[in-house]
């Protein structure tokens, strides 16, 4: 599954000790993953990008202001998190130019190792939020930095107020009517894209009520089954993808224009035909190889679902 890293240790018992924290981030063989402005960065071809990693020798991610955050261990080594936004162009940045470009996660995720794509899943959410959560949404005092980075509490007595990283869950659905996938296309969707059927959870719902109301709301139809498959973190900016296959009880559509431009069944062979297709250049392209939308495709194409 892209955007996971299979060998995380997130030390949980470890983090909230300040003094073992500086300890990892003065280790020699610490690694640092740059975001700049929610951007990963990468060096070599473009077809096959490689993460770029700082060490504890280099400097720039050691200037004030600049708040490593703690993503976990691997194999033993300290990985960390590097918010840069701070740079007004880090292509003409002394500290930075030359080292690599950085690059949209969505871009450049398809093409990265599974591993890496994870480390640049995790760091690109971990600065999103410390970016987004620099005051206090109850008082209005700067906040700070804890546990390692892995969230941000008000100082103040009178508040203490704490704040983590935030997640979205949201459902995505594999409906199918026995033979036959439905796609559709939302308003805003790259040239050519078609996907599955996805919607937030709203407050005091259940999973199974969402998909079925996300499916209800947006095509009309009433589901006869619903299966859990897998999920997948989503860090455009903050989701969690809750995967799940559904069996129509009927097939007649009736499309919420305010939801979708357009919602059709699509048979296997068809599908199977438009697996070259490329988003934003072809008029019919399926969701990119890192999604759990196309996992759920694949698997039902193959027969495994």
């Amino acid at each position: 599954m892209f955007y996971t890293h299979p060998a995380i240790d997130r030390a949980d018992g470890r983090r909230g000790d300040a003094d073992w924290v500086a300890a990892q981030r003065a280790r020699a063989d610490m690694r640092v993953l740059p975001v700049w402005r929610g951007k990963n960065m990468v060096t070599g071809p473009r077809e096959a990008p490689q993460p770029v990693f700082a060490s504890a020798a280099d400097d720039w991610w050691q200037a004030p202001g600049v708040e490593p955050a703690l993503i976990g261990l691997i194999d033993g080594v300290p990985y960390f998190a590097a918010d840069v936004s701070a740079v007004e162009d880090p292509r003409r940045d002394p500290a930075l130019a030359g080292i690599g470009a950085f690059v949209d996660l969505r871009t450049c995720g398809p093409l990265l190792p599974p591993a890496a794509g994870g480390l640049f899943a995790h760091a690109r959410a971990l600065t999103w939020f410390h970016l987004r959560h620099r005051y206090c949404g109850a008082c209005g005092r700067p906040t700070e930095s804890r546990q390692g980075g892995q969230m941000r509490a008000c100082p103040d007595t009178g508040c203490r107020a704490e704040f983590f990283p935030r997640v979205d869950p949201a459902v995505i659905v594999l409906v199918h009517d026995g033979a036959r996938v439905l796609l559709a296309r939302q308003h805003g969707f790259p040239r050519g894209l078609h996907a599955l059927l996805a919607g937030f959870l709203e407050p005091v719902e259940t999973l199974e009520a969402c998909v079925a109301r996300e499916v209800y709301e947006e095509t009309g139809l009433e589901l006869a089954e619903i299966r859990y498959f897998a999920s997948q973190p989503w860090p455009f900016p903050q989701s969690l993808m809750l995967g799940f296959v559904a069996r129509a009880a009927g097939t007649e559509l009736v499309v919420d224009p305010a939801e979708l431009t357009h919602a059709a069944w699509y048979t296997p062979d068809f599908l199977r035909a438009q697996k070259g297709g490329r988003i934003g250049r072809d008029d019919f392209a399926l969701p990119g190889p890192d999604s759990i939308a196309r996992l759920m495709l694949d698997a039902w194409l193959d027969g495994m679902l």
